[in-house]
């Protein structure tokens, strides 16, 4: 494991090597900026002159998607978070997704990184995010851990933000497979109204051209095999990439974007312990005890083969 020089945008880049397999992880926001396996891209990634794209490879933490308004309500007492997202008046994607993370062990295969949530407007917790990036020849696993610093309990959610590729074939070409029964319908803020079993462009269980979709939604009652969640993009000559969660990644968020640079579909697999708005909702949303841990994994595995 090396850091690059000069460091580009998104801070200070550590690369992990692993037979055939590279990753690039990137200090801001403990993004995964790249993985390639035999030359072929599994991961959109950004220029050194740029921040992740669409929120590219960001872990999320302590909550994924959005807060409505920013308004939540703590043992009765309206909390007030920053509108990061302006253009629907959300806070969007945690406290981190700016945060330079710090290393704390580093080798050639694996990086650990650290950063703290402090005490601020709408959250009045200490936490420590703790993400483990390890990389074999077979797979990449990224293992995120929350700590409670604080006094009392603090509500929390993890997620992450990759966005898959199989990079010699276009991405629109792609079949994507959720095993979900459930999709979420949200307002024009993309924030949940409700969900329902999926049907007609939402089903993907039997898999979907990427580019017939238009999605941005969230996906729960996810299949388990062999004790994890399992989402596949999959190419015409069977060659694939899988994104795995433990089933603690109850959710599972897909964007089909359109404006990702430099290519016409980009697809985001989010890996979610609860969907957006949990902090009103209460679903997916869970409480550290004061000095408590919580820890879960999700990775990506090829089958290029």
């Amino acid at each position: 494991m090396t850091p690059s020089t000069p460091r580009p945008a998104s801070g200070t880049n550590f690369t992990l090597r692993a037979g055939s397999s590279t990753v690039v992880v990137a200090s801001l926001a403990a993004a995964l900026r790249s993985f390639e396996c035999g030359g072929v891209a599994l991961t959109e990634t950004w220029g050194d002159g740029d921040i992740p794209a669409g929120g590219g490879g960001i872990l999320l933490a302590p909550w994924p998607n959005r807060v409505a308004d920013g308004r939540w309500t703590l043992h009765g007492k309206e909390q007030q978070l920053d509108i990061t997202e302006p253009s629907k008046g959300n806070a969007s994607h945690g406290l981190l997704r700016n945060t330079g993370y710090r290393a704390v062990d580093t080798g050639p295969s694996s990086v650990v990184l650290e950063a703290e949530v402090f005490p601020q407007h709408g959250y009045p917790f200490h936490l420590l995010h703790r993400a483990t990036y390890s990389l074999t020849e077979e797979q990449l696993t990224v293992t995120q851990e929350l700590t409670n610093l604080s006094s009392e309990a603090a509500p929390f959610a993890l997620g992450a933000h990759p966005y898959l590729k199989i990079s010699d074939v276009p991405t629109e070409e792609l079949t994507l497979r959720i095993l979900a029964d459930e999709v979420f319908e949200s307002d024009d803020r993309s924030i949940p109204t409700g969900k329902r079993p999926v049907s007609g462009q939402d089903d993907l269980r039997n898999g979907r051209r990427v580019g017939d979709l238009r999605l941005d939604a969230a996906f729960t009652g996810l299949g388990v095999v062999e004790g994890r969640h399992e989402h596949v993009l999959s190419a015409p000559d069977g060659r694939r990439v899988t994104l795995w969660a433990e089933e603690s990644f109850a959710y599972a968020h897909v964007y089909v974007s359109t404006s990702y640079p430099g290519v016409s579909r980009a697809v985001a697999i989010e890996p979610m312990t609860a969907p957006a708005n949990a902090f009103n909702s209460g679903e997916g949303l869970r409480w550290l005890d004061p000095g408590a841990s919580f820890s879960a994994r999700w990775g990506i595995l090829p089958a290029l083969g």
